[in-house]
């Protein structure tokens, strides 16, 4: 039998359609109960009598501080990122279309239990009062957000889609009916994903309280600053991902909880046989022949007259989309990209109590694509390795996509948490994960690889776990500001084997009378003085890393380290097997490239790389002719714990941030002193708080970031009393 179903959006003039005056009075009369008092550095403090009325007040303020991204962060999630940006976009949407299904989501508002309709109408009510008091704000394409919208984007994290291996590229040729070539990229700066996270036991800590160090890698302006309050027992700070009702990576009275990108495996791509007979579409399962679904996905797209429409004819058997064609194979995915239980999950944890009730959401299993670490009041520290966990048959190699014909390669049910990979209060009192293996998380006393099946932690070592490891063991009595300045330790533990492996291919080759191996004479030698710490007014680091940037390519693809060697394993190996002329001639590159830039090589790191926000544009604007701070940090593939991912633009010769450390925090859990208090904190944002350049918390806190200095955070509201900038309610 045909299996035919069509997915349309809401029509366009219902997403627009104004507000009604019953609408207007009901949101006035509830902004009434919420109060937002902005702080001297432009930070939100929402207070609301009810959940619903801390969501309702944090989305407005949001909006106040950057609409364009709360817009554009739902337009990327509902497919219809064309209709803004025309059809360079069309591929995007439909990968978004076929693992998200809009349907669903509003499907599952209307069954959701009461408290999350009211969290999810808070939502849209914050967004659509916004936009009716500020009518000058014109959106892009959403002038009406609904409720249903959050239950499209379940997940917080920046790298939440997973698509089992298949590119954008290989989509786009399925469904193109091209086949356009492929170029596979050999080196991937990892710009989307990343994050470090530390725990300290009290054992450890000068106050004898656990610690928690807070440090996402995102694209800068991607996280702001946010505290929510109500009067029925929510009382959460931190970073919240720009349109979600939730914070992410923050804290309560009672604990901590931060997020990094994980590779447990959560999605699967499955080889399918399918064919054709006449105009139905079948694929073979367990020696039967099944009908394959089909669905009409219609696209709009921008163009320079208007917009025209797409119409794709996809496919799905019952893993999930086919998505590709690899080698004349057809290539399904099965994935959990959209789960309401997932949102619910995010919600919940802001409001634990205790470590036993905090394990409680984690049992909900639900967190599709990320490590959680946690501290807590009561002392503890734990360390979970994904969350949403499918149970697979160990003997297949999830790693690659498996045979879709078989009932054999069926997920078999869910692992539960205390079947993953997971650390309860280490015995070394510290805790550690910075997108790297967990069987490193805590040093000696880390889980033991051999005891879990490898598709449940196929995360590779990287140098900064390595460097974290290193640090974290050398203090016993951890301050906020120790826990700090161990989070910005600056060493690039890359260049341990790189360094000397040039010095000796430089000094056993040289020849005096060739002016490439002079041009670099100096060079090397600032290189071999080096103490591989980088820093503002570092030649030897613009050197380093400059050269790295040259290698690393290289370095991607090294085979004789193994097939399953991760980028720690490859270095070790290039700086071995590497031929002299490998390691040299990119140095002698880089010293003529900054020759011609600026006239010498010896050039300080922070004269070319460099923090600057001009503009409030999601497509990065920079200009070496206007103001700009150094900065001395770099990037995490190189071992650097507070990443700074930096690069030229067109027209530019220096490099600008545009990745890396966004929103960083210390916390510390317990009573603190005879006031009551029971929390301490302190915290940084990249840049500022505002996305209006008019803003003077558009770049408030540039220096500080440049710098690594934090400021103290106001979690009661008596010191928020005491910094207040500006207190009103939605709507004033």
């Amino acid at each position: 039998m045909k299996r035919f179903l069509i997915i349309l959006l809401f029509p366009l003039q219902l997403a627009a359609q104004p507000f009604s005056k019953t609408e207007i009075a009901r949101w006035g009369k509830q902004a009434a109960n919420i109060t937002i008092i902005r702080d001297n550095y432009g930070i939100p403090h929402v207070y609301g009598k009810t959940d619903a009325d801390a969501v309702f007040g944090l989305l407005y303020a949001q909006c106040e501080d950057d609409f364009r991204r709360v817009e554009m962060n739902y337009i990327e999630k509902l497919g219809r990122l064309s209709e803004v940006n025309g059809e360079k976009d069309l591929y995007n949407d439909l990968l978004i279309r076929l693992v998200i299904d809009s349907a669903d989501a509003i499907k599952d508002l209307a069954k959701a239990p009461d408290w999350l309709k009211k969290i999810l109408n808070g939502y849209a009510d914050g967004i659509n009062y916004f936009l009716y008091k500020n009518p000058q704000v014109k959106p892009a394409l959403l002038h009406r957000f609904q409720p249903w919208y959050p239950l499209l984007w379940t997940d917080g994290s920046i790298g939440a889609i997973s698509t089992g291996g298949i590119t954008t590229g290989e989509l786009k040729n399925f469904y193109s009916g091209k086949d356009e070539a492929i170029v596979k990229k050999e080196f991937i700066e990892p710009e989307t994903t990343g994050s470090n996270g530390f725990a300290f036991a009290p054992k450890i800590t000068a106050s004898g309280k656990a610690i928690l160090y807070n440090n996402p890698h995102v694209t800068f302006y991607f996280l702001p600053e946010v505290h929510m309050v109500s009067e029925e027992g929510l009382n959460a700070y931190g970073a919240v991902t720009w349109g979600q009702p939730f914070v992410y990576q923050g804290f309560n009275e009672h604990g901590g909880w931060m997020h990094t990108s994980s590779e447990a495996d959560i999605s699967d791509a499955y080889i399918e046989k399918l064919t054709k007979k006449e105009n139905d579409w079948f694929y073979e399962y367990d020696g039967e022949q099944k009908p394959v679904t089909k669905k009409l996905i219609s696209i709009q797209y921008k163009t320079a007259t208007g917009f025209e429409t797409k119409i794709f004819n996809a496919l799905f058997t019952h893993h999930g989309p086919v998505m590709a064609k690899r080698d004349g194979q057809y290539v399904s995915v099965r994935h959990n990209n959209r789960d309401t239980k997932g949102f619910m999950q995010s919600w919940l944890r802001t409001k634990t109590i205790s470590f036993a009730d905090f394990k409680k959401t984690m049992d909900m299993g639900a967190n599709p694509s990320n490590n959680t670490v946690y501290a807590d009041a009561e002392g503890n520290i734990a360390y979970w390795h994904g969350n949403f966990l499918p149970k697979r048959d160990p003997t297949y190699d999830w790693s690659k996509p498996v045979d879709g014909t078989t009932s054999a390669t069926e997920w078999k049910g869910y692992h539960t948490v205390n079947e993953s990979v997971h650390m309860y209060n280490p015995q070394n009192g510290w805790l550690q994960n910075c997108n790297s293996t967990p069987f490193t998380v805590a040093g000696k006393f880390s889980p033991n690889k051999n005891d879990y099946a490898s598709y449940l932690a196929p995360d590779k070592e990287n140098f900064r776990g390595i460097n974290a490891a290193r640090v974290l063991d050398k203090e016993k009595k951890y301050t906020l500001d120790k826990v700090i300045a161990a989070g910005y330790d600056t060493y690039l533990a890359a260049f341990e084997k790189l360094i000397p492996a040039l010095v000796r291919a430089y000094e056993k080759n040289a020849f005096p009378d060739d002016p490439a191996y002079n041009q670099i004479k100096e060079a090397v030698a600032i290189l071999k003085n080096w103490d591989l710490h980088c820093g503002e007014n570092s030649v030897a680091t613009t050197l380093a890393i400059l050269w790295s940037e040259k290698l690393l390519p290289q370095i991607a693809r090294e085979k004789s380290a193994g097939a399953n060697a991760g980028l720690v394993e490859k270095t070790n190996e290039f700086a071995v097997t590497a031929s002299p002329n490998q390691l040299i001639q990119p140095l002698f590159e880089v010293t003529k490239a900054l020759i011609s830039d600026f006239g010498k090589y010896q050039i300080p790191w922070g004269e070319i790389n460099r923090f600057q926000r001009i503009s409030n544009d999601i497509e990065y604007t920079f200009d070496d002719n206007k103001p700009s701070l150094p900065v001395g940090f770099a990037s995490s593939t190189l071992g650097m714990l507070p990443s700074y991912i930096s690069r030229t633009f067109p027209g530019t010769k220096k490099r600008y941030g545009v990745h890396g450390n966004s929103f960083i925090c210390a916390v510390e859990f317990g009573p603190q002193g005879p006031a009551g208090k029971k929390v301490k904190a302190k915290s940084l944002l990249a840049g500022g708080q505002s996305g209006d350049p008019n803003s003077k918390h558009f770049f408030d806190q540039g220096l500080m970031y440049s710098k690594g200095q934090f400021k103290e955070v106001l979690f009661y509201k008596e010191d928020v009393m005491k910094h207040v900038e500006r207190k009103y309610h939605p709507g004033q």
